[in-house]
């Protein structure tokens, strides 16, 4: 029922941006904290960004002072936005979100986005 679609991927050289977008879909009632998260080839996944309810953001070392990690609670969605990218970049980008589907029970369930290709490329 609940779903996270990730948007933004494709093929860019050093140097160039994207902006990536996860968008939460189904019944729920809140969203705690979001995030991004990378997995290259032969690499175990790694976080890039998260952000807390409130927007307190964390970045990942390789993340710092490149991407920015944005929400729009109103829709929804949360952002990630890249720059000056690199051929390290280059990975699958899963968004995920801890989630509180029902007002009448405090729990939080983590859901994962299908993912979205991003190669950094000459």
């Amino acid at each position: 029922q609940v779903q996270l679609v990730e948007s933004g991927g494709g093929l860019v050289q050093p140097g160039g941006s994207l902006r990536l977008s996860c968008a939460v879909s189904g019944t729920i009632f809140s969203i705690n904290a979001m995030g991004w998260y990378r997995q290259a080839p032969g690499k175990q996944r790694e976080l890039v960004a998260t952000t807390t309810s409130a927007g307190k953001s964390n970045y990942a070392d390789s993340a710092k002072g490149r991407f920015t990690i944005s929400r729009d609670n109103a829709k929804k969605t949360v952002y990630l936005e890249m720059n000056s990218l690199k051929p390290e970049d280059t990975a699958v980008y899963y968004c995920n979100a801890g989630i509180r589907r029902d007002y009448s029970v405090y729990a939080y369930m983590t859901y994962w986005g299908q993912g979205t290709q991003v190669t950094v490329s000459s």
